[in-house]
């Protein structure tokens, strides 16, 4: 239950409760309904379903409530799998048949290209994961700082509703068995730490984070650890803290999929890609590709990515280290014979690593993004640079939540 906070009494009051029909739904999750043309958004909803709604915020141009009815129900609702869905902030489809999910986030990935990128494009049916729960192989629970009884209160995640509230999880249903095995273990080690480190005196004290990442191994627990994870049949070796895609049942065709379209029909012969990390998708393709380099602006992300090409027995990647003004500045492949493949942080390419990139001209481009809008927006700009898009490819590595990754590829024109 959201507060009444200055709450602005137009066109609803504070707890009205209003019927709505679903039309749509938002990149977010929420459903979008209109009264008189008012829009309204809601969420734990499917588009043409009749529901009740209890509204808490009227913005300028549309208000927000909380689902307190179905009153006709799609054929397409199921039952979710976890008891915390809808307090829990994590998964938002929960709600939802799987395929209709998978439905939704490819009109997401277009709708996303039109409003931030200006262009009408037909995405590819989302590529659904082979595992719809239980699929997640990282997992990391927030906590307070222990108050002065040692108490620790809820260890999980923000709640629904917004803000910083947590939600207590003891069991995460998308994230494999082995990570909720040592989630319980953790749970009662961090209990124990709290009151004794409050019994202590001598550290002081803050919120936290708990890291828990399944590996061949086992499930690692500390930050600093080495582990190895394989992918086909690369193994590849970084710190447990460091980022590395959290479905290991779809990482693979998610992998050869970005691979098939930067090889296209043997017309480049050189690979670069860019924000390569530890290598994954660099690595992957080097057979593909006469020559490939990745380039990163970290040092440490470099380091690995070398070490997996030598414990991979692969010699033609080279891997360099680039300022961010700089980055292709040691690369000296023909840009009409290369592909430059490039996954970015959630937030997209800057204008100065798109210049540089224009400025190479690469006759391909490949572009991984965990951010269809920020992707969309940054394509806009490919296109005002003489490229266009020929494909572009949903896949669902978060079953059961809004999240997409969007795999674009450019041609040059």
């Amino acid at each position: 239950m959201k507060e009444n906070r200055a709450f602005n009494a137009d066109p609803f009051e504070y707890h009205q409760e209003i019927e709505l029909h679903i039309d749509s739904l938002t990149n977010m999750g929420d459903g979008i309904g209109r009264v008189n043309g008012w829009v309204v958004m809601v969420p734990f909803v499917i588009p043409g379903e009749r529901v009740r709604v209890r509204i808490y915020r009227n913005h300028k141009n549309y208000s927000e409530g909380d689902l307190v009815e179905v009153l006709d129900v799609s054929p397409r609702r199921v039952s979710a799998q976890c008891p915390l869905f809808g307090e829990c902030g994590g998964c938002q489809y929960q709600h939802m048949d799987y395929g209709e999910q998978l439905v939704w986030k490819k009109r997401h990935v277009e709708e996303l290209m039109k409003q931030n990128g200006g262009i009408e494009l037909n995405a590819n049916l989302t590529y659904g994961s082979p595992k719809q729960y239980a699929y997640r192989s990282k997992l990391t629970p927030h906590f307070r700082a222990p108050k002065r009884d040692g108490s620790i209160g809820p260890i999980g995640f923000l709640r629904a509703s917004g803000g910083r509230n947590l939600v207590d999880v003891s069991n995460c249903p998308i994230a494999t068995g082995s990570i909720n095995e040592k989630l319980t273990e953790e749970r009662a080690r961090l209990l124990v730490w709290a009151k004794e480190a409050v019994g202590s005196g001598k550290k002081k004290l803050r919120d936290g984070t708990m890291l828990l990442r399944e590996v061949s191994e086992g499930v690692v627990t500390d930050h600093r650890a080495t582990v190895s994870e394989k992918v086909g049949d690369l193994t590849f070796r970084f710190k447990a803290g460091d980022f590395f895609q959290n479905n290991p049942f779809i990482l693979p065709e998610f992998v050869n999929y970005a691979i098939m379209q930067a090889a296209g029909k043997g017309d480049v012969s050189f690979l670069v890609d860019a924000y390569c990390g530890s290598g994954l998708f660099c690595l992957s393709a080097a057979k593909q590709f006469k020559r490939a380099a990745g380039v990163e602006i970290s040092e440490s992300s470099i380091h690995w990515a070398r070490d997996n090409a030598q414990l991979n027995n692969i010699t033609n990647c080279d891997f360099l280290v680039g300022s961010a003004e700089a980055i292709f500045g040691k690369i000296d492949f023909p840009a009409d014979a290369t592909v430059v493949l490039i996954d970015p942080p959630r937030k997209g390419c800057d204008s100065v690593f798109l210049n540089q990139l224009f400025a190479f001209s690469p006759k391909r481009v490949v572009y991984v993004s965990c951010d269809p809008a920020t992707q969309a927006r940054d394509i806009k700009a490919f296109l005002e640079n003489g490229y266009k898009v020929t494909a572009l490819q949903p896949f669902d590595l978060f079953p059961q939540t809004r999240h997409i990754e969007s795999i674009a590829t450019l041609e040059k024109r």
